[in-house]
C-alpha cells in the first residue's frame, strides 16, 4: 500500500511539471511617452548623461517594459485581449503609445 502511495504522487509531481511546461506564449509590450508630451524623467536622465561626458545625446524618453507570459496558442485572441490591456490599464492612451509583440 506504501509503496503505491509514493507512486501515485509521483505520477501526480510529474504531471503537474508537465502541466507547468505546456506551450507557452509570451507578450513584450513597451509603453512610452508621445513625442508632444514633456518627459521630465528622460530630461533628466539625457542631462545627467551629459554632465557624466556622453556626448550626442538626444532626445530620452523613459517608459515601461512589460513580459507577460499567457498559457494557450491562440496568438490572435491574445493579440486583441493585450491590446485590449493596453488600451485601458496598462497605459495611458493621451498621453503615452504602446507597442507589443506575441511569441
Amino acid at each position: 500500500m506504501e509503496l503505491r502511495c509514493i507512486r501515485v504522487r509521483k505520477k501526480l509531481a510529474c504531471g503537474r511539471r508537465f502541466a507547468q511546461h505546456r506551450a507557452r506564449v509570451k507578450a513584450k509590450i513597451i509603453v512610452t511617452p508621445k513625442k508632444a508630451v514633456l518627459d521630465p524623467q528622460g530630461k533628466t536622465v539625457a542631462s545627467a548623461l551629459e554632465h557624466m561626458g556622453y556626448k550626442g545625446i538626444g532626445a530620452v524618453h523613459v517608459g515601461k517594459y512589460l513580459e507577460i507570459e499567457l498559457s494557450g496558442t491562440d496568438k490572435e485572441a491574445w493579440r486583441k485581449q493585450i491590446d485590449d490591456a493596453c488600451h485601458k490599464i496598462l497605459s495611458n492612451p493621451v498621453i503615452e503609445d504602446y507597442r507589443f509583440e506575441i511569441e
